[in-house]
């Protein structure tokens, strides 16, 4: 980030005080978990959080115009951030543009009406469901919704407890829960995803300081940038896929950097390879990395965990980071493994385990050495752009699986040498905006693919491409708080 952005910050930070970053943790919380908001206690730390999760960047300070307008902070908005209150209520109206999630604009507003008379009420009344140390006189309504939540009596769809405690208190904010419950309770007939089967997305990363076709290869690449949200209405899919593990199961990253020419050498996967582990732990999967493997190496890997025992495990997870050719990945011998042999080492009859829960891959690679051609949109000013080539293999109607490249057959993607590539990047962003406010996997997906296809590689497009069987919604579930 540039100078002005952290001068930015830090005066910011200056102007809040310790109620104020209490409650900007609180409406945080699906994106800094509770165990990782211990050690903040000054605004600068938060701000740094926030930058690490990427909910603040330099080009998008969405989520901290957001922060600031629902703590009523419009001095800092009009006066730092060149935006007002009209504004923002037009902005956050427009559909998924809110990153804060209702449940927690709910306990919010509570919080801000509720007095310290009626508060003392609420403590009295949580005697016989919180041990008295969590009730002590200092406790803060917004503290108590926090135990609350990790005593397991409430959270987004559990209210029961806090709304008959308020019936006592203060019945008008017990309507409030009423009135939200009615509106977020989704309607049989509508949800936001896409529909199987396979449905494809196509995106492509670039990197401008040299741009280096990978001969015969593609290389495996992330979700990287944010932009607008917006979803697209389907028929909803009863019944999502189960996740009620902890861990829900492997994600394994295999990432391939270092190649026996050094001429092919995948500058930028390192940060793809973290950015996963990041978005992946903090889905509660237990994230795994294998580094520069030969061809064979791969397939071992990969039938290494098709043997092992997923019974206690929702999901598994792979996402392979290399160069590659069509329908193939490349190891760092340069020798090939068919992406259809190692996909097909998990379907219902070779992982009995898994059969029925969803398999996900995601591939950063070309599909070819052809760059797609562009009609003029905004410019990509970087300067660090390479492409990883490698196509997506033709795969049997096999059900639960998923499998997401980075580009369609017959082109080229891209890879930020300092960034990372552009799909892996920006996957990992939408999924940190989404998940908290639920949306399913192949919503997310399709805007993944909308983020990228707006974009320019040094005047060529990329367009990322989803293959799905998935027969159920996926919905990762974000966890509210830590015990």
């Amino acid at each position: 980030m540039s100078a002005d952005i952290y001068k930015l910050l830090f005066f910011i930070s200056e102007e809040l005080d310790s109620e104020t970053l209490m409650a900007l943790k609180f409406l945080s919380l699906e994106y800094i978990p509770l165990k990782n908001q211990e050690d903040i206690q000054d605004p600068k730390d938060f701000f740094q959080k926030l930058q690490k999760k990427r909910m603040i960047e330099e080009d998008d300070l969405s989520f901290l115009k957001e922060l600031l307008f629902r703590v009523n902070r419009i001095d800092l908005l009009t006066g730092k951030l060149s935006s007002s209150r009209d504004e923002m209520e037009r902005e956050l109206q427009i559909p998924n543009k809110a990153k804060v999630s209702p449940y927690r604009q709910l306990l919010y507003r509570i919080s801000e009406e509720i007095t310290s008379e009626e508060v003392a009420s609420v403590r009295f009344l949580l005697q016989k469901e919180l041990p008295k140390k969590k009730l002590q006189d200092n406790a803060t309504i917004l503290k108590l919704f926090i135990e609350m939540e990790k005593a397991g009596i409430m959270n987004e769809t559990k209210l029961k407890a806090l709304k008959s405690i308020l019936r006592e208190v203060r019945p008008d904010l017990a309507q409030k829960i009423n009135t939200y419950e009615v509106e977020t309770q989704a309607p049989d007939e509508s949800i936001t995803s896409l529909e199987p089967p396979f449905q494809s997305l196509t995106i492509t990363e670039g990197h401008i300081h040299q741009e280096v076709p990978c001969p015969k290869t593609c290389a495996f690449v992330g979700p990287g940038v944010s932009g607008a949200k917006e979803a697209v209405s389907v028929p909803k899919l009863k019944n999502p896929y189960r996740m009620d593990n902890n861990p829900h199961g492997y994600c394994v990253i295999l990432n391939n950097s270092d190649f026996k020419n050094p001429d092919e050498t995948r500058s930028g996967t390192d940060r793809d390879a973290e950015a996963l582990k990041q978005v992946f732990e903090w889905l509660q999967f237990e994230t795994i990395e294998h580094r520069n493997l030969e061809a064979e190496e791969i397939c071992e890997t990969i039938k290494k965990y098709s043997n092992m025992d997923h019974s206690n495990m929702d999901c598994f997870i792979c996402c392979l980071l290399s160069h590659g050719e069509k329908g193939k990945v490349r190891g760092t011998d340069w020798n090939s493994a068919a992406i259809k042999d190692l996909v097909s080492c998990f379907t219902g009859s070779e992982c009995p385990s898994l059969a029925g829960k969803p398999k996900l891959f995601f591939i950063q690679a070309c599909q070819g050495k052809t760059g797609q051609k562009s009609i003029p949109v905004e410019e990509d000013s970087s300067r660090q752009l390479e492409t990883d080539a490698l196509p997506l293999p033709s795969i049997p109607d096999w059900a639960d699986i998923l499998i997401g490249m980075a580009t369609v057959e017959d082109f080229e993607c891209y890879r930020y040498i300092e960034r990372g590539s552009t799909f892996i990047q920006c996957l990992c962003k939408e999924i940190e905006s989404f998940c908290p406010q639920r949306m399913d996997l192949l919503t997310i997906l399709t805007q993944v693919n909308k983020e990228i296809g707006e974009k320019e590689f040094n005047g060529k497009k990329q367009m990322p491409e989803i293959k799905s069987t998935l027969r159920r919604q996926l919905i990762f579930q974000v966890p509210m708080s830590d015990n």
